[in-house]
């Protein structure tokens, strides 16, 4: 099968919507076994179900994997839904209730016993729903949700009817059985996880209060241009809130390193002070509580060291944002600051060089006799070379942080960030330049 993947932000050569195609032999099964490639599996087979009528068509193919994350990619007419909408309600609404039933015939959950919600069984789940229609109608911000009332009472009973035909036959109990272990080990956690959030929300007046000393606010009380800086370390973040532009800037210096949100459940997620501090100095929760309406920031910039120590500090934050935070990436308020690696001076002139090309481009411009300094971080810079490099929107260089294939992000934050050390490895022999020479010491002469 051939996955073509429509982006009307983009277009061609002949101003028509981007268009990319993803060829999978084994349809939308393989997508997932592909996303799923680099996780611990909970059952081996990708469950498969498809339906073909008149003016719909449906496809929908589940895998899980022992992580605590939900990952579900839905497609209308081979046009990526990240928004979600009517069909991923329907989906979600016919899989909950087929399960519970399933469940209890199989007396996995006793008489006495509530019903499992939702988020049980979308613990550990990685699936791909794809339906193709008529007469679609997209809403919400990105117009990438689908809005028809329809396509929600036509996926309800199509998943309804195919899953309790495949789950009645005997050669998928086991598969069956192990899916709802996992949920029932989700539902546990779940409770564990309630009495973490009522906690964390009876704490939250006091987390405000322990903003102070820690996040430096700006003044000006428009989100939409307001931004927040997360810095790497108490000595940058005292350069950025002395050179910072109070009215629209705030700063928040991270002592420590967040927590990896690809490993930990949500009470020890809760149990890091660090992810604590971004969540309230945020203002939106996250998780099922998440509002984004609440977001006190509209451009969130992460400001790390352009070392291997600011690069894991760089990829932990984003990887808490896109497992519990992912409107924030998929609405566009993540960015991540480029701070400069060299300073180059001659006489009265200085330049800034964010790369190594831009260096080569600014020693031809300079000629000989100039004076080198690489940045080991952000501390070394003071407020003002600070302000004029990464945080003056007139000379600064950010970069926005999208996701443009939601299977392939999914497969990539599962490798550098998950347990499989061995899948880890083979993406760094695979991208890691391992003939880069550093002949640092050899200029500035």
């Amino acid at each position: 099968a051939i996955l073509t993947l429509i982006d009307k932000r983009k277009t061609d050569d002949n101003l028509n919507p981007a268009k990319e195609e993803f060829c999978y032999d084994g349809g939308i099964a393989d997508l997932v076994k592909f996303m799923n490639e680099s996780k611990e599996l909970v059952h081996q087979d990708v469950v498969y179900i498809q339906e073909k009528q008149s003016n719909f068509e449906l496809e929908f193919a589940v895998q899980y994997n022992t992580g605590y994350s939900e990952t579900i990619i839905s497609y209308v007419n081979n046009i990526q839904t990240p928004e979600g909408g009517t069909h991923e309600t329907g989906l979600k609404s016919a899989y909950t209730r087929l399960l519970n039933e399933y469940a209890r015939n199989r007396g996995l959950i006793k008489e006495k016993d509530t019903n499992l919600m939702g988020e049980d069984f979308r613990e550990g789940i990685t699936a791909v729903l794809s339906i193709k229609m008529q007469n679609v109608q997209f809403e919400g911000q990105t117009k990438t949700k689908l809005g028809n009332p329809e396509a929600k009472n036509l996926v309800e009973g199509i998943i309804y009817n195919k899953l309790e035909s495949y789950f009645a036959e005997k050669k998928h109990f086991e598969t069956g059985d192990l899916i709802i272990s996992k949920a029932l080990g989700a539902a546990k956690a779940r409770e564990a996880s309630k009495k973490a959030k009522d906690l964390a929300r009876q704490k939250n007046s006091a987390a405000s209060n322990n903003l102070v000393g820690k996040l430096s606010p700006c003044t000006g009380k428009k989100a939409e241009i307001n931004e927040l800086f997360i810095v790497e370390g108490d000595s940058a973040g005292g350069s950025a809130k002395q050179g910072r532009d109070r009215s629209v800037q705030a700063i928040l210096p991270l002592k420590g390193k967040p927590i990896n949100a690809e490993k930990k459940r949500i009470e020890q997620l809760l149990a890091n002070e660090e992810i604590c501090t971004i969540i309230s100095a945020l203002g939106t929760s996250f998780d099922g509580d998440f509002d984004i309406k609440s977001l006190k920031y509209h451009k969130i910039i992460i400001l790390a060291d352009a070392d291997q120590d600011g690069g894991h500090i760089r990829s932990l934050i984003l990887t808490f944002f896109y497992r519990y935070m992912k409107e924030l990436i998929t609405d566009g308020y993540v960015y991540i600051g480029m701070p400069p690696l060299y300073k180059l001076e001659k006489k009265d002139v200085i330049k800034y060089a964010y790369n190594d090309d831009e260096l080569e481009l600014c020693v031809k411009e300079l000629g000989k006799n100039y004076k080198l300094q690489r940045y080991k971080g952000l501390g070394e810079m003071n407020p003002e070379q600070l302000w004029d490099t990464t945080m003056n929107p007139a000379t600064r260089t950010l970069m926005r942080v999208s996701v443009e294939d939601g299977a392939s992000a999914e497969r990539l934050i599962s490798t550098l960030m998950g347990d499989n050390i061995e899948a880890r490895k083979q993406y760094i022999s695979n991208h890691a330049n391992f003939n880069k020479i550093d002949d640092f010491v050899k200029r500035g002469n």
